[in-house]
């Protein structure tokens, strides 16, 4: 059922009051009078519903009972632990400076439920749908110019204080004043104002001749911490620091030990124990975070129980490495679930800040020294495969020469677009030869495509531009990674060197590694960008130009005039299908601006566990769920412990 079937549309005078109960269960028009003379308005069509998505279609009515995919009767009780690699020396989240502890935002909520506590979606079975959370109802224009929440009264943070709507406006503005610049300033140019009408009662507007989208969902999904603790402490959220605010979600920071572990439990007076979206959800008493110095530390501690669940992304351990004797009993599980997001844009990123990279050619020709063929079957055992697009396998992946609705909008581009994105294909991963590592016509390809930017090799071999200075590389990596990827870039710089380049790959530890990601003190790095399956002005922030010299989202630095141009005209899309015909446009644009040397995917997700859990027996698109909406078997983990196969 519709949004719109569920929450009608309704015509009010500025003098409508404040609030009244639409049939169906929805809360209806709140505040109209200053929402309407606001907008200079006399009259306002309005929309009034229980959650949000941009085209008004949502899959859960007002009254569900709860998501599809949950067991609404699983138990709860038990522990469920994970690994993270690295140190920790902070937990706050929402800032530069420290490395946080894994899952530290995880004890606070928003407005609308925007993805599970510790990273699943929720939901998990639909895409861009959001349902409200701390707020019971929502309300807006058809024009989408401003937003009322309207909050739960019963919201709590987990010291017992009720949570208001000035909790949510001191939020919104903390993020303004000492959030990442690159958010901060997106944020700023959007919403001009946050007002908490009354205790349970919060408005934002927006900023006029602006895209619609990404701003009901961004300041609903803006988490919401505690003003009172923030003004007694003096805390600031752009520090490092292991004192946290009180948060209001199900799970509250039990214990930490640093660099060694970190224990979330789950709050037995949560707030929200009894909405529907929490049914057979949050099921864990406790979900703990065990540190390990890298990636064979922490195999070897799975193998022991010191933790009980593994995502696994290292292919060769996942071919080769469960041969341990609980897999054989039956007491560790190997599990395979499909992935129905798009693979993750994964690569060696081109640190475009850096002269010599900036030239296309230079990036192509250091493109054509990655094989993946060669580094699939031999280092990854044959189990990967090779990723192009930016939304792989799905409508949006841009294919061929562009034509009808592509090719016009690329034509009603003008100059911002090379003459070859209209006449060629989308841009391809190469193919090399699975025989050997130096494929000769890759690299004869690359060597005249350095020749042709002026880098030429001399008689010792060395590859060096017309000053005479040398062509160098430095690709860092954490030395917490696992020893596959290792590999793969000391395959990758070999066949660099093979081109004259002198590449090297610099295995440093995880802090040292934090801190040149951050300040992109790098020419390569191993990192990645987001799919996208709809558009947002979150693309803004990882591929446009608005914060490029310094966003974290766009290790590349990308700053592309026709990449901000096709990235606004699908916020502005007026249909779904206008929409879609822009973003294989941005593929097909972010392909060819060659930002990255794309690597590897696995169209399944890789788990392993200890079998003292249990799931429902059917997985939703976008999520395994597992720290989410499995539960502890308490039956099945005594049974372990008693045989001395777990601790």
């Amino acid at each position: 059922m519709t949004q719109r079937a569920q929450a009608r549309a309704v015509t009010a005078s500025p003098n409508a009051g404040l609030r009244s109960l639409l049939t169906g269960g929805v809360m209806a028009l709140a505040a109209l009078g200053i929402a309407n003379a606001a907008q200079g308005q006399e009259t306002a069509s309005m929309i009034a519903a229980h959650g949000y998505s941009f085209y008004g279609d949502l899959s859960y009515p007002p009254d569900f009972a709860h998501f599809n995919y949950v067991n609404p009767d699983a138990p709860q009780g038990g522990e469920i632990s994970e690994w993270a690699p690295g140190t920790f020396d902070s937990m706050n989240p929402y800032t530069r400076r420290g490395r946080a502890g894994r899952y530290s935002q995880s004890i606070y909520e928003s407005l609308l439920e925007t993805g599970a506590p510790f990273g699943d979606a929720a939901p998990a079975d639909v895409y861009g749908e959001y349902y409200c959370l701390l707020c019971e109802s929502l309300e807006y224009p058809e024009t989408k110019d401003w937003v009322i929440f309207h909050l739960r009264p019963e919201a709590r943070f987990s010291d017992g204080t009720p949570l208001t709507a000035a909790d949510v406006v001191f939020s919104h503005n903390l993020f303004l004043e000492q959030g990442l610049p690159s958010y901060a300033e997106a944020v700023r140019q959007r919403v001009i104002n946050a007002e908490a009408v009354d205790d349970y009662t919060v408005r934002f507007e927006f900023a006029p001749d602006i895209s619609r989208r990404s701003l009901i969902d961004q300041v609903g999904s803006t988490p919401v911490f505690s003003q009172r603790w923030y003004e007694e402490t003096g805390a600031r959220l752009d520090e490092s620091r292991m004192e946290i605010s009180p948060g209001s979600g199900p799970y509250m920071l039990d214990s930490y030990e640093v660099n060694r572990r970190i224990t979330y439990r789950r709050n037995p007076e949560y707030w929200g124990n009894d909405l529907p979206q929490n049914v057979g959800r949050h099921n864990f008493d406790v979900i703990r975070v065990e540190y390990f110095a890298d990636d064979a530390a922490a195999f070897e501690a799975f193998k022991t129980g010191e933790y009980t669940y593994r995502p696994e992304g290292n292919s060769r351990q996942w071919a080769i490495g469960y041969d341990f004797p609980a897999v054989t009993r039956g007491d560790v599980v190997r599990a395979e679930i499909p992935d129905g997001n798009p693979p993750t844009p994964a690569g060696f990123v081109f640190n475009l800040g850096r002269e010599r990279l900036q030239d296309r050619r230079v990036r192509e020709a250091i493109s054509l020294a990655y094989n993946f063929e060669w580094t699939n079957q031999q280092l990854q055992y044959g189990l990967m495969s090779q990723r192009y697009s930016y939304s792989q396998g799905t409508r949006l992946e841009a294919r061929g020469v562009p034509e009808g609705d592509e090719l016009a909008l690329l034509e009603s581009l003008g100059d911002l677009v090379p003459p070859e994105l209209l006449t060629e294909p989308a841009v391809m991963a190469h193919s090399s030869s699975a025989d050997v590592l130096q494929d000769r016509r890759n690299l004869r390809r690359a060597n005249r495509l350095l020749e042709d930017a002026g880098w030429v090799v001399g008689n010792d071999g060395i590859r060096r531009n017309a000053d005479g200075e040398a062509f160098t590389l430095e690709l860092p990596f954490a030395s917490s990674g696992s020893s596959t990827l290792e590999a793969i870039i000391e395959t990758f710089t070999q066949n660099l060197a093979a081109l004259g380049i002198q590449a090297t790959a610099q295995r440093i530890d995880p802090a040292q590694y934090t801190e040149r990601e951050r300040d992109r003190d790098y020419d390569i790095i191993y990192d990645s960008y987001i799919a996208f399956l709809d558009t947002g002005t979150g693309l803004h922030q990882r591929y446009g130009s608005e914060a490029a010299a310094y966003s974290l989202f766009n290790p590349a630095g990308l700053a592309s005039p026709l990449v901000d141009r096709v990235i606004d005209i699908s916020l502005n899309a007026e249909t779904p299908e206008a929409r879609d015909t822009a973003l294989r446009v941005l593929d097909r644009v972010l392909r060819w601006e060659l930002i990255m040397v794309p690597t590897h995917y696995s169209a399944n997700e890789w788990i392993a566990y200890w079998d003292i859990f249990r799931h429902p027996a059917d997985f939703p698109r976008f999520s395994s769920g597992a720290l989410d909406w499995w539960w502890f078997d308490q039956a099945r983990a005594d049974e372990l412990r008693a045989s001395g196969a777990l601790r």
